[in-house]
């Protein structure tokens, strides 16, 4: 696990987007394509935003890039709450990929219709057959004050889940049906970068980073890449209650 903590908060985006650019950039030397896995949430907002502008809309080679989603709310896709139409407002409308580069969890289905409509496609788009057993290229995920990731809430038996890649379930706290990759998928990714930011944050990341293993509670702890990259990006805030020992490990920007 890497740590990166960003001291200026109104830098936040900029140092992440310059990372991601660099992620991208650098991995495309090596192959066709990229693999990105969005999420919702106010942090990656601005980070898609900052994307969006120069100087990364120029640096990036957006016809290469592949978008999928973490996880879904079952409300339509006109619907402010639904994370794919974020992404579209804020990034994906204004650097002109294709609908071929595009695969959003669908919510104009059944909630379990649609779970199992995008593991096809993830099934056909990451067989068993390639290469290191990998799936996405970089997967970002935000985390909750509670210490959620995805649609993986404390407590839900999605947590749990081994075997399918994408499950639908109803969240009775939300009144709600979620849509969401399980933990299986998110593990055979080649990186994963949670973003973390604000005081709300802190007691969570603590006992994610520091604390006994305990994912029932804190459902963050179960996103361990089996052959890739884990990386935290938080604020001073985010890490105000981390011990010295971790914080003197992290990068610092």
């Amino acid at each position: 696990m890497q740590l990166h903590l960003i001291k200026d908060s109104g830098r936040f985006s900029h140092s992440l987007a310059d990372w991601v650019t660099a992620r991208i950039v650098d991995t495309l030397d090596r192959q066709d394509r990229f693999t990105l896995v969005l999420s919702g949430g106010n942090t990656p907002r601005a980070l898609y935003e900052g994307l969006a502008q120069s100087p990364y809309r120029e640096q990036i080679p957006w016809d290469r890039l592949h978008f999928f989603w973490g996880d879904e709310r079952a409300v339509p896709f006109e619907d402010d709450r639904n994370n794919a139409k974020m992404a579209f407002d804020t990034l994906l409308s204004h650097v002109g990929v294709t609908a071929g580069q595009v695969h959003r969890i669908r919510t104009d289905m059944a909630p379990a219709a649609a779970a199992e409509a995008y593991e096809k496609i993830l099934q056909g788009y990451f067989p068993d057959s390639s290469p290191q057993d990998r799936t996405f290229d970089l997967v970002l995920l935000g985390m909750g004050d509670d210490g959620h990731t995805l649609s993986l809430f404390p407590g839900t038996e999605v947590v749990h889940e081994q075997k399918a890649w994408v499950k639908a379930y109803y969240l009775q706290a939300q009144q709600m049906y979620r849509i969401t990759l399980t933990t299986t998928p998110v593990n055979r990714a080649s990186c994963v970068a949670f973003l973390a930011t604000g005081a709300g944050k802190a007691g969570a990341l603590r006992e994610v980073l520091e604390g006994a293993p305990d994912p029932d509670r804190y459902p963050s702890q179960l996103i361990r890449p089996l052959k890739g990259e884990l990386h935290w990006f938080v604020d001073q805030p985010a890490a105000s209650l981390l011990r010295t020992a971790t914080l003197q490990q992290s990068t610092e920007s």
